[in-house]
């Protein structure tokens, strides 16, 4: 008998929120230069590299209603991997139709959870549209599966991208301190991750099955300087900051009221080193101070907000407090969950994945740009991606066309947000 591997309680969980209008999938895109990569040779490439990854040749069976990932005795590559539209060439719109449909698509469920589409583009280069399952992989695992299948060896062979997050082991005496600082900050946990918008969210509402894209791409090193120069800020702050004059761009356009106290939540990866699981995660939540139109103030207030939540160890803490919850009372850990999948709670979903630090090739050709979409959840309209390659930011926005119009106003933003940092910090 195959070996079975039971699905984790955050793997079950995540395959649970699939529904006729939620895809229970991510996507990566990942925009090649113009070289001479052809199917057949990335093809051929992929089959020899597969066997570093197994997990992508084990499908999910259920027993009992317990869910488990076992090898795909009929596993087929062609079944995973084949050329977008016929091998046609695509233009930019066109790929990006491409991309939204296959989006909208739900993967076979009587095969391993991933497609890999391969795009030839008009302008030259090429693009590989990657779903995966969300059960089978967080953005982290994804960028792993990346490493070992997608980049050319050298990248590979010296240890390849630093996925987000992979914090080594706490010590005893850390320990110790993070559970002493955990029973005497539960009413600041509370406070800040557990608090509500004052406001509706403007992202509220019934999801359809429908979706748009829209992409943006910035310069990480000219972000990240600018953030240190104007507010002595992170990357992961200047990423926020920006999202959120977009919305305010965005709302101004749409002639809707700008919320100030529109609250995001930043997924936060607890991976460690060695961990083979697909998802482990938790989150903190941040104001967005949509109300402030200067941006190095904005900047500022996003900054010590974040410091707050990292410094008190909000993510970890709600991670342990839902397990202890979850062993003591399920109820319990129910009624937690329920409250902080509030649209009150939060309106959007930012996340942010490190993907490869060096710049990376596929089969000789340079990767220019790697994008990561995810998926929308009911009352939250609108999620937002972010991914690094080498000097370059990929931000997606995926929304319900039919609740958020123009998500492409929103991608637009984040670029001259971006540019005006820039500035700013050029004339300080």
């Amino acid at each position: 008998m195959a070996e079975r591997i039971p699905l984790t309680d955050e793997d079950v969980a995540i395959l649970h929120l699939e529904s006729p209008t939620v895809a229970g999938h991510t996507c990566k895109v990942v925009v090649i230069g113009e070289g001479e990569v052809e199917f057949a040779e990335f093809f051929s490439a992929f089959s020899d590299r597969i066997e570093a990854v197994p997990e992508l040749r084990r499908k999910l069976v259920e027993e009992d209603g317990s869910f488990f990932w076992i090898e795909d005795e009929s596993f087929a590559l062609e079944d995973h991997l084949s050329e977008a539209e016929g091998g046609r060439e695509l233009s930019t719109d066109e790929l990006d139709r491409f991309t939204t449909e296959a989006f909208s698509d739900r993967l076979d469920r009587k095969r391993p959870l991933w497609k890999l589409d391969f795009a030839r583009l008009k302008e030259g280069g090429r693009a590989l549209v990657w779903r995966i399952h969300h059960s089978l992989a967080d953005g982290s695992t994804a960028m792993r599966f990346a490493k070992e299948v997608l980049w050319d060896p050298s990248v590979r062979e010296e240890g390849g991208p630093s996925a987000a997050g992979t914090p080594a082991p706490p010590t005893p005496a850390e320990i110790e301190k993070r559970e002493h600082h955990r029973r005497t900050n539960l009413a600041g946990l509370f406070e800040r991750e557990l608090s509500h918008s004052h406001g509706p969210s403007p992202f509220d509402g019934q999801i359809g099955h429908e979706r748009a894209i829209a992409f943006a791409t910035v310069s990480l090193s000219s972000l990240h300087d600018s953030a240190k120069t104007l507010a002595d800020a992170t990357l992961n702050d200047s990423v926020l900051s920006i999202i959120a004059a977009s919305f305010r761009h965005w709302m101004e356009l749409e002639h809707a009221d700008v919320i100030g106290d529109l609250r995001a939540r930043v997924p936060v990866s607890l991976h460690r080193d060695g961990e083979d699981v697909g998802n482990r995660d938790s989150f903190f939540s941040v104001p967005l101070h949509l109300d402030e139109p200067d941006p190095v103030e904005r900047l500022k207030l996003i900054r010590a907000e974040t410091w707050e939540r990292k410094t008190d160890h909000d993510a970890e803490d709600l991670d342990e407090l839902t397990r202890s919850l979850g062993r003591v009372s399920g109820r319990l850990r129910h009624l937690i969950e329920k409250a902080e999948e509030s649209p009150r709670a939060f309106a959007v979903s930012i996340s942010n994945v490190k993907g490869p630090r060096e710049a990376v090739s596929v089969l000789g050709a340079p990767v220019q740009t790697v994008y990561s979409i995810a998926e929308i959840g009911e009352h939250h309209a609108l999620r937002i991606a972010v991914i690094s390659a080498g000097d370059r930011l990929g931000f997606s926005f995926c929304a319900d066309p039919n609740l958020i119009k123009d998500v492409s106003e929103m991608a637009e933003g984040v670029e001259l947000e971006a540019s005006r940092l820039e500035e700013l910090a050029g004339e300080a």
